[in-house]
């Protein structure tokens, strides 16, 4: 996907402040909450396996109810590593500590063939 010059100047800004881990790291972690924040119909045409879905349009508001656990480790994935930068900053900000975000998303995490769910 083209991203817009102020979209991606956003993600830039963020992206020094969150930690990335790459598909083959999180697919090798043995425990590991993953938190899947694109929009409902890509969640709804397949997700990582074991995931959950919190759509990065709700997930501030909705966090602290789903992981009142502050220091819980939680990965962030989007589409291709975007929008889950943003996520992964604000839930930061918002005073969670081990928060990162999958480098290459959704995409990253099909091209190793990992398992995914429909």
């Amino acid at each position: 996907m083209q991203h817009s010059r102020e979209f991606e100047a956003l993600v830039d800004e963020a992206r020094p402040r969150v930690k990335e881990i790459d598909a083959d790291a999180v697919h090798e972690k043995k425990t590991r909450r993953l938190i899947d924040v694109r929009e409902d119909d890509e969640w709804r045409a397949g997700h990582i396996k074991g995931a959950e879905h919190i759509g990065k349009g709700v997930i501030e508001r909705d966090i602290v109810q789903k992981v009142p656990d502050k220091d819980e480790e939680l990965i962030l994935y989007c589409g291709g590593g975007y929008r889950s930068v943003l996520a992964a900053d604000a839930l930061q900000k918002m005073g969670y500590r081990r928060v990162s975000s999958m480098t290459g998303g959704w995409k990253a995490w099909l091209a190793k063939g990992y398992p995914i769910d429909k």
